[in-house]
């Protein structure tokens, strides 16, 4: 009877698991030990030419977003300027249809004053003509105070279009700058894109994570570097025991510096 295969189970990948761990499945796997090396160290090397290339365009993405961001507030501000405008030109269009209102019945009730008989009714056409009266000033105010509320309004939206125009010549310049530097490195950019991609593919998920949380973890993002000087870490400096070297040289371990977390392979490689 033939013996039935084991399918292997993959454990979940833990960030914060131990690169214990990492090392025994780095060493469980078809693909020899040596090869994975060279692989995690040219990908560490097309990483390194494309974080030189980002770094040539230092903070003119950051920038151009942060004008742009600007530049959407201000046209947004000129907008609720533009509609308070239209909301104190239909008040000022009201407060004049008041008025015209006002002015027909104070000319209606001095009218009916030609024709009054007794004193109690002229008191009361008197009161509501006084009353007419009251309202149109009360019209006219607030047509004046609309019309001044206009014109400051008015003369901040001047302001803030001039600033619009000034932001936008800066985002344009910048725009032009930073197109420039991307279309010359755009063809190496892809070339080392595509090289990256091809490393990443040949490495198992469970080492590329952790390759990755060594990057974000050193401020140099180099977490794949070589012996230095022949007995020191090429990363943090500090110098590495004689068996460790050993292990380096040999190509068949995954060897992890115990002061900085890099990963450090055989100096041969760079060649």
């Amino acid at each position: 009877m033939a013996s039935k295969k084991i399918k292997k189970v993959e454990t979940p990948i833990d960030r914060r698991e131990t690169f214990v761990s990492i090392q025994k499945n780095f060493a469980d796997s078809d693909v020899s030990a040596q090869e994975k090396l060279k692989t995690l160290y040219a990908l560490q090397q097309a990483d390194t030419a494309i974080d030189k290339i980002v770094q040539l365009r230092g903070e003119l993405p950051a920038e151009v977003r942060a004008l742009e961001e600007e530049i959407a507030q201000m046209n947004a501000k000129c907008a609720q300027i533009a509609t308070f405008i239209e909301g104190m030109t239909r008040a000022i269009s009201d407060n004049k249809q008041n008025i015209v209102e006002c002015d027909e019945q104070i000319a209606k009730y001095q009218k009916q004053l030609e024709n009054i008989t007794n004193s109690r009714e002229y008191d009361s056409l008197a009161k509501e003509i006084e009353n007419q009266e009251l309202l149109r000033q009360i019209a006219e105010k607030n047509i004046g105070e609309a019309k001044l509320k206009i014109g400051e309004a008015k003369s901040d939206m001047e302001s803030i279009k001039d600033m619009i125009s000034i932001r936008n010549s800066d985002l344009d310049a910048k725009k032009v700058e930073l197109e420039t530097i991307v279309e010359s490195t755009a063809k190496e950019e892809e070339k080392l894109q595509a090289v990256r991609k091809n490393c990443a593919a040949k490495i198992d998920p469970r080492t590329m994570s952790a390759y990755e949380r060594i990057r974000e973890s050193v401020h140099n993002h180099l977490a794949v570097v070589t012996v230095y000087n022949g007995d020191a870490c090429g990363g943090c400096f500090n110098t590495i025991i004689p068996q460790r070297l050993v292990d380096i040289a040999s190509n068949r371990k995954l060897i992890i510096c115990e002061h900085c977390g890099r990963i450090i392979v055989n100096p041969d490689f760079s060649e």
